[in-house]
């Protein structure tokens, strides 16, 4: 059969390639060197009690076996709704939100949404490889832009890269791979530029709960009545809740947008799971406790990552560290840094993602996700740091 030659084009999953390449570690190694994986941003701990308690009350009632309404069940549209209202300090109903198998499809319907082939969104870097992926392999070209020496990206610099083909600006923040916040005068900044452009100015949350300030709004974009006209907002309950395997995500947006979603939902998916949308609704309706013990612990975890790199074991240093991520500069200018990542793997145990897998060529980058880092891990992430720098010959900082 013949391939669509766009898609086919496209670039391979970089978790499923760590994964591959963790495939070829030989597992024995496991009593004595214990594989330490620092690849996917996945939560180190279960659901809340209340959430798996919902889910075995859904899996026993056979009249929630059925489809749920493309928008998502009425109870968790309002209970999302509510939250962002709250921590926005802004007005969002539950006509405002779309419920989605996970944010990777919110972004992919939105996307779709808002673009076609030959239309461009501007993608500050590092990128998500994700959205990079689907608009590339949707025929849309991904515009990047340089972030400043503390990577956040700034409005004054995306003004410069908006054409007629320009139908959207992405911001990542928390960022994924970078985990840097985007600080609120700066999202107010590109929502001011996307609305003089006739843009849409598409806002990845995912990370929204890990902030260092999470108790102050993230931006304050809701509070502009006419923002459904500009702002489209993406949300994820993966980590926030621990439920990936659950797939459940939103969309906040205008009724235009919305529409165009719908259609898209229904062909794709028709609606996101049931039971993943009574779990995120018991979650974020019976497990607030619960849910800022969880953020506290990830904040713990980062701190640890953090600690550990302080003094560049090895000659790794961190660039920036937050939400779920390091980001991290590997000190190997003369190779490359897939190679870098097989080697700590095979040699020293330790599963990374490649920051080539978040950017357009090579800057010695890796990404290591903090989730799975307790005390033990930490210093065994430095110990092995360490000896990866020695045997190449570099010194410790």
């Amino acid at each position: 059969m013949r391939l669509d030659p766009t898609t086919a084009a496209g670039s391979d999953s970089p978790i499923g390639a760590a994964l591959a390449l963790a495939g070829e570690r030989d597992p024995a190694r496991n009593a004595t060197h214990p594989l330490l994986d620092l690849s996917q941003a996945a939560p180190p701990y279960p659901p809340a009690p209340e959430v798996v308690e919902r889910v075995v009350e859904v899996a026993r009632d056979p009249g929630l076996s059925g489809y749920a309404p493309v928008p998502g069940i009425a109870p968790l549209r309002r209970a999302v709704a509510d939250e962002l209202a709250r921590d926005h300090a802004g007005g969002i109903s539950p006509d405002d939100v779309v419920v989605t198998a996970g944010c990777n499809q919110a972004f992919a319907v939105v996307a779709d949404a808002l673009a076609g082939p030959g239309d461009e969104v501007i993608s500050p870097l590092p990128y998500y490889f994700n959205h990079d992926m689907w608009l590339r392999m949707r025929g849309v070209t991904p515009v990047y832009l340089e972030p400043d020496a503390d990577l956040v990206p700034r409005a004054a610099d995306a003004a410069a890269l908006i054409t007629a083909r320009t139908r959207a600006i992405v911001l990542v923040t928390p960022g994924n791979p970078s985990g840097v916040t985007v600080p609120p005068e700066e999202i107010v900044a590109f929502a001011e530029l996307a609305r003089r452009h006739d843009l849409a100015l598409v806002l990845d949350e995912t990370y929204r709960s890990f902030r260092p300030d999470a108790h102050l709004p993230a931006h304050p974009l809701f509070a502009d009545p006419s923002w459904r006209s500009t702002v489209v907002s993406l949300h994820s309950y993966s980590k926030d809740l621990a439920v990936p395997a659950y797939r459940v995500g939103s969309v906040i947006a205008g009724p235009a947008l919305r529409r165009q979603v719908l259609k898209l939902l229904d062909c794709v998916a028709i609606c996101a799971p049931r039971t993943g949308q009574e779990a995120a609704l018991a979650g974020l309706t019976r497990a607030g406790s619960w849910r800022a013990d969880r953020v506290a612990e990830i904040a713990r975890r980062r701190e640890r990552v953090g600690a550990a790199l302080a003094d560049r074991p090895g000659g790794f240093e961190i660039a920036a560290l937050g939400g779920f991520f390091a980001w991290v500069r590997h000190p190997f200018p003369d190779r490359p840094t897939l190679d870098v990542v097989r080697t700590l793997l095979l040699d020293h145990d330790t599963l990374t993602i490649p920051g080539t897998a978040f950017l357009p060529d090579d800057r010695q980058m890796l990404r290591l996700s903090v989730g799975r880092v307790d005390e033990a891990a930490a210093a065994l992430l430095a110990e092995r740091l360490t000896e990866a720098g020695r045997r190449a010959g570099v010194a410790t900082g």
